[in-house]
């Protein structure tokens, strides 16, 4: 599926604009527009900036994600995967970045540090009622839906 256009303004001259890595990326590369490296302490956060703003339009968010290479090698997530950029948002992006890692973690400048999937959403009215239908689940909650361990 083709997305939108999306205007996209550059904020420093260090950032790298996002683009696709191959053509069946979901999400687009995000890089770090930083001037020197900077370090990530073991269990700290950090917001790195990306250097750019976008118009979003309406209709449509994006999901700023987690790149799994550095979670499974290094511990590197974010605290709020994923994160949404809502369509009337028009600061810079940053990325939240947290080290659950043992050791101090450095973010190079230029670096890929997390993805962004351009995704489309719905606002819907929520309508006030006194009584749900039933459904054959009810009230079970997490993990009621199977018998594994």
């Amino acid at each position: 599926m083709k997305g939108p256009n999306i205007p996209i303004k550059r904020l420093s001259p260090l950032a790298i604009l996002p683009s696709y890595a191959t053509d069946g990326a979901s999400g687009m590369d995000l890089h770090a527009a930083i001037e020197s490296p900077v370090e990530i302490p073991a269990g700290a956060i950090m917001m790195i900036p990306l250097g750019f703003a976008m118009a979003i339009p309406g209709g449509w968010e994006a999901q700023v994600r987690p790149r799994s290479g550095l979670a499974s090698r290094h511990g590197i997530s974010m605290p709020n995967s994923p994160g949404t950029i809502d369509a009337d948002y028009r600061g810079e992006w940053k990325v939240p970045l947290i080290n659950h890692g043992q050791e101090a973690f450095i973010v190079e400048p230029g670096m890929r540090i997390a993805q962004a999937a351009i995704c489309p959403v719905a606002q819907c009215d929520l309508i006030e009622v006194d009584e749900l239908d039933e459904t054959a689940r009810g009230e079970g909650g997490f993990g009621s839906t199977g018998t594994g361990t």
